[in-house]
């Protein structure tokens, strides 16, 4: 098994830049696939619908079964096994406390100077779309981690598409999840053809506004290719992560640590970096010993990714070592060295920081709180992790009085005259005019 092992003062400019690349889809290629579906479920709805789950997911049923029942729900919840459930429970209990933070207050205003005042309401989106994949596992997880800022914001209808297995049922762990979350319009289908339900709307699902979630890259591409026609939020693609480590930690638990993110699936980013070359060599054997006894699907992922996408990185520094985080702007970054707090505050772009080693990716991937649907693929530079903002939006409001009016229009009245907007213009003077008038008739100045 080959892992690859870089010297980052071995490598140029432009050879680092290289390792700066993910994985990337060809979604050209891709919206040229699926373009018929989403034109298909576009005009024929349900049944298009039913015609892409048979065909890719192998499940055959009509519209009626789309829908998963408030008793198939229950029983989903029901038949938790009593540790499950305590697991998914606790975590939603943590996202929730999280992202109650995120709650804005309903209205803000200022007074801009007397008699002008301006404010912003904050509204909760009426309908938004989740799309929980399911290709290569089952994640409840992702279904709490879009659910809850959904419903803490205060999102008046949510609904929840996920895949359908070969009998037509979308995972019961999942559907389990979104029933305690409070998510109860819920729909086993997948796929292009679930993206393009919840952007046209069908006989049975009626259109939302806005859809969020990670994918596979047809997912991904349907959402890109109906990005003039909704709302897709943000982009989620592969998983990725750079574990930042010296030797107050032993090189055994900072290997386990880099794997987390690899064993998503091979189109994943990996690196562990290092400043000290003994650390980098023991790291660098572990990673053979611990790949090897995964399981053959989770070996064959960490092999292509360490190989391909990832591997130990050895920094001449600690400088260069952040230089390397901030130029690869990670989805997720660990930091497990001696002064984790003080490198956080050197560390501009990363989607998320785990600080310390008691704060391993499985547990912000399920259970602390902070949300785990994240930037990828260098839009850390300037994008954050899903949240109840996400959920909402600004609406601005001004309010001016006469008194107000009078000291502002002139000043505003010089530019609308300067950009040549003559009914901009002419909405002030003819108020300016009227005050004039007025204040003549009230001295008998005028008639």
């Amino acid at each position: 098994m080959r892992i690859n092992f870089i010297k980052l003062e071995e490598l140029s400019p432009r050879g680092r830049r290289r390792l700066y690349r993910r994985s990337r889809v060809d979604f050209e290629d891709l919206i040229k696939q699926i373009a018929p579906i989403l034109d298909q479920v576009r005009d024929t709805g349900d049944q298009a619908v039913i015609e892409y789950t048979r065909k890719f997911d192998g499940a055959d049923f009509g519209a009626s079964s789309f829908r998963v029942s408030e008793a198939e729900i229950s029983e989903a919840v029901n038949n938790l096994s009593p540790s499950l459930r305590e697991a998914i429970e606790v975590s939603i209990a943590n996202i929730r406390k999280f992202h109650v933070l995120q709650k804005e207050p309903e209205r803000v205003e200022t007074e801009i100077s007397p008699g002008i005042i301006a404010g912003e309401k904050t509204i909760p989106l009426d309908s938004v779309g989740i799309y929980v994949p399911r290709g290569k596992g089952s994640f409840p997880s992702m279904m709490m981690m879009a659910a809850v800022p959904a419903v803490v914001a205060g999102v008046r209808r949510i609904v929840a598409v996920s895949p359908p297995d070969q009998d037509g049922k979308a995972d019961s762990a999942t559907i389990a999840a979104a029933g305690l979350t409070g998510v109860s319009e819920i729909y086993a289908i997948g796929g292009p053809q679930a993206i393009a339900a919840l952007a046209f709307g069908t006989q049975s699902v009626a259109k939302v506004d806005k859809i969020v979630g990670p994918g596979s890259g047809y997912v991904l591409a349907a959402k890109k290719a109906l990005s003039t026609e909704i709302d897709t939020g943000p982009e989620a693609g592969p998983s990725e992560a750079i574990v930042y480590a010296d030797d107050s930690v032993s090189p055994f638990l900072a290997v386990t640590d880099l794997l987390i993110e690899a064993e998503h699936g091979p189109d994943s980013s990996a690196y562990l970096i290092t400043t000290i070359p003994s650390m980098a060599q023991d790291c660098l054997r572990i990673a053979h010993e611990l790949v090897s006894n995964l399981p053959p699907v989770r070996r064959e992922y960490c092999q292509t990714v360490l190989a391909e996408s990832g591997g130990i990185v050895l920094a001449k520094n600690h400088e260069d070592a952040v230089d390397f985080i901030n130029g690869f702007a990670p989805e997720h970054l660990q930091l497990l060295v001696r002064d984790p707090e003080i490198t956080l505050d050197e560390i501009r772009t990363a989607g998320e920081v785990l600080i310390g080693p008691w704060t391993p990716g499985t547990l912000a991937n399920y259970s602390i709180g902070p949300n785990a649907i994240l930037p990828t693929s260098g839009f850390a530079k300037t994008s954050s992790a899903l949240s109840v903002r996400d959920f909402t939006r600004k609406m601005s409001y001004s309010i001016v009085s006469e008194r107000g009016f009078r000291s502002l229009a002139p000043i505003t009245l010089r530019l609308a005259e300067y950009e040549g907007f003559f009914a901009h213009a002419r909405a002030l003077s003819a108020r300016l005019q009227a005050m004039e008038d007025g204040s003549k008739d009230d001295h008998g100045d005028k008639k």
